[in-house]
Order: C-alpha cells, then sequence, then structure tokens
C-alpha cells in the first residue's frame, strides 16, 4: 500500500510522490485511494468520490466559482518510474519520469492549494479524474459531465494541461474519418476484369495534398487547422486486383467551427465517396472574455496566452457553459514520451499563479 501522501510537502515533492504510486489507466484506484485519504479530513473541503474521480469542492458562498481539474491516470510505464530529480546540461533541474508532465505536476499543485487555501477569493471545485488516456467513453471527466454535471457547474475552469506553465486558451477540434472506395475483385493476370480499388485512392490523396489550411482567429487567438491521412489500407494478396481500399483522414478543426459543421466539410470535400465518421469532438472557444478569465490572465502574468492546437477535456467544459483553458506545467512534447520530464521551476510557476490569483 503506498504511503499516505503528505500535503504539507512542496508541490515538487508532492509530484514526486503521486507520480511514484503508478497509475497506468485502469490502475488509478491506489492513487484516487491516497487522495481521497489526504483530502476528507480537512474540514474546509466537501469530497465525493465516484469511481476513481475525487472532487472536492469549498462551500463559502462567494457567489462565483472555479473549477481545477487534473487526471491521474498515465499511459503505460517503460523503465521511467520510480521518478528521479536530474539536472540537465543546460543546467535546469527536472524532475524525471511517467506522469511528470502528463498530467501529476498539475495535479500536485492543485492538492497542494486545495489544502492551503482555506479562504480562496471564489468557491472552488477540484476534480481529479480518471481514464483520461484510453478511449472516451470511459473519461472520468465525461463520466461526471454525463451523471454528476452539478459537480462541474462553475463560472470558469482550468485544466491543468502541460502548457509550460503559460495559459493556452481552449483548444481545436478533432475529427477522424474513413474514406472508401470500392471496385471489383479480380486476378492480376487478367487486370483488365477487375476494377482496382486503391488507384481509385488518388483523387483523395491529391485532395489532401492540395488542401491548404486555415489559419483562423478566435477572441484573438490564431488556430491553425490541418487535414490530413494518417492511415491508408487495401490489398487482398500479390495476386489480386482489390476491389476496397480506405484512406483514414484527420480533421483538426477551429474552434470556430461547430462539430457539424465540421462533418459538412469533409463530407463536401470527398463528395461522391463512402464517408464514415468514426470519430468527433467539438473544440472549445478559449475562454478568456470571461471576466474570471481576465483577472486570471492578469494575476498569472508573463506572455500573452496562446491557442491550444491538440483537442482537450476543456472542451467538456465548453459543452457544459463554463468557459475553460489549459495552464499547468510541462512542455506538452513529453507528453507521453519515454524521456517525460518537468523543469521543477514551472511547477512552482503555476503554483504561485494560481495562489495569486485565488487569494488576490
Amino acid at each position: 500500500m503506498p504511503q499516505p501522501l503528505d500535503l504539507s510537502a512542496s508541490s515538487i515533492d508532492i509530484t514526486r510522490a503521486i507520480c511514484d504510486i503508478e497509475s497506468v489507466s485502469g490502475n488509478e484506484g491506489a492513487l484516487a485511494d491516497a487522495i481521497e485519504a489526504a483530502l476528507a479530513p480537512l474540514e474546509h473541503l466537501d469530497v465525493v468520490r465516484d469511481g476513481d474521480a475525487i472532487v472536492a469542492r469549498t462551500d463559502l458562498g462567494r457567489g462565483r466559482r472555479v473549477v481545477i481539474a487534473g487526471h491521474i491516470d498515465t499511459v503505460p510505464l517503460n523503465d521511467n518510474l520510480p521518478t528521479e530529480f536530474r539536472t540537465t546540461e543546460d543546467g535546469t533541474e527536472i524532475l524525471w519520469g511517467r506522469g511528470t508532465v502528463d498530467m501529476k505536476a498539475g495535479c500536485a499543485v492543485q492538492l497542494k492549494l486545495a489544502v492551503d487555501l482555506v479562504a480562496p477569493n471564489v468557491d472552488v471545485t477540484w476534480v481529479f479524474y480518471d481514464h483520461e488516456e484510453v478511449s472516451d467513453a470511459l473519461n472520468g471527466l465525461g463520466r461526471l459531465a454525463r451523471t454528476r454535471p452539478e459537480l462541474l457547474a462553475g463560472d470558469f475552469a482550468i485544466l491543468g494541461e502541460p502548457s509550460g506553465a503559460q495559459i493556452e486558451g481552449g483548444c481545436n477540434g478533432n475529427l477522424r474519418a474513413e474514406v472508401r472506395t470500392s471496385g471489383k475483385r479480380s486476378h492480376s493476370a487478367r487486370s483488365w476484369i477487375g476494377d482496382n480499388a486503391i488507384h481509385k485512392t488518388a483523387p483523395i490523396l491529391a485532395t489532401l495534398a492540395a488542401y491548404e489550411p486555415r489559419t483562423v482567429t478566435v477572441d484573438g487567438l490564431e488556430y491553425r487547422e490541418g487535414l490530413n491521412a494518417v492511415g491508408i489500407s487495401g490489398g487482398i494478396a500479390g495476386n489480386v486486383i482489390p476491389d476496397e481500399a480506405m484512406v483514414h483522414v484527420n480533421y483538426r478543426f477551429a474552434p470556430s467551427r461547430s462539430a457539424d459543421e465540421a462533418v459538412a466539410h469533409i463530407r463536401e470535400l470527398f463528395d461522391g465517396y463512402d464517408v464514415t465518421i468514426v470519430d468527433l469532438a467539438a473544440g472549445a472557444r478559449p475562454g478568456l472574455d470571461a471576466p474570471l478569465a481576465q483577472q486570471f490572465v492578469a494575476a498569472v502574468g508573463g506572455p500573452a496566452p496562446r491557442p491550444k492546437y491538440g483537442w482537450t477535456d476543456v472542451a467538456r467544459f465548453s459543452a457544459l457553459g463554463v468557459p475553460a483553458v489549459n495552464y499547468g506545467p510541462g512542455e506538452p512534447v513529453f507528453a507521453h514520451h519515454d524521456d517525460e520530464q518537468v523543469p521543477v521551476a514551472q511547477i512552482t510557476a503555476v503554483e504561485d499563479g494560481l495562489r495569486r490569483w485565488l487569494t488576490a
């Protein structure tokens, strides 16, 4: 059984402690137990458990509520636990190991502040959720949104996704489609009898190669779109003309477009083909026009907010009508990397930024 969490320690040491409690998706129970045990005795928090998601809320009657969330699961290990403190060639002190970036450093900051901030200037809901790194159907935040939406209600939300300790507004939407062609099977020695479905993918690939993705300004942030083939399949045997082929297309679309509009765009581009949408997630607008968001940006300081190009769970808050941003320690390029590592200074910076805002 893991050692009890010492939340009087620094956020850096808490990061190391929760990273060393292995919690690959589907195995979050031990870490959820430890978080619940550490938060439940605190008189200023009402703690609710839903599966392996822990929700801790203040109820101070502040009139405004902020939700601050992070997922506690990780991708599988690859000889990168336990964590280690290291120093890079340029002298940067880092914490190395699975989960340090995605996204237990952000969760550690949440835990530290949940304990310390007995009387924040707004009511705060702290959310630690499970199953983010696997299928959407299992996502703990999605489960709460479906079954306990009252626990996620708020005027503004922050997701601790790694953002290099900078504010990243909203996120692009994500669509995956299978574009199929059909033909007629025959022996390749008599290919004129058949109709080659693989050859018919050429116009699909030409459309993708010629496509010029947009850069779209949404509430002051520039979101870059992308439309790409990410897979292609077809073929039966070395002497058979194939009667079916498929190009797997991924479309990352700016939050100015709805999910339905993104689908319509793809169907228009590939009109005449058999198009199946296999995954679809709407994006989220930056959320920076909300008064709480503006106060947050001012309190954090530093570089101007930038867009989040990948899809994140801020979109779940947006769907609930809660404006949300990404703000967490760690560079996204190290997420899921076997050399996962977070500069310890970024952990402290995110803690300081949130603390200034919640106590101003």
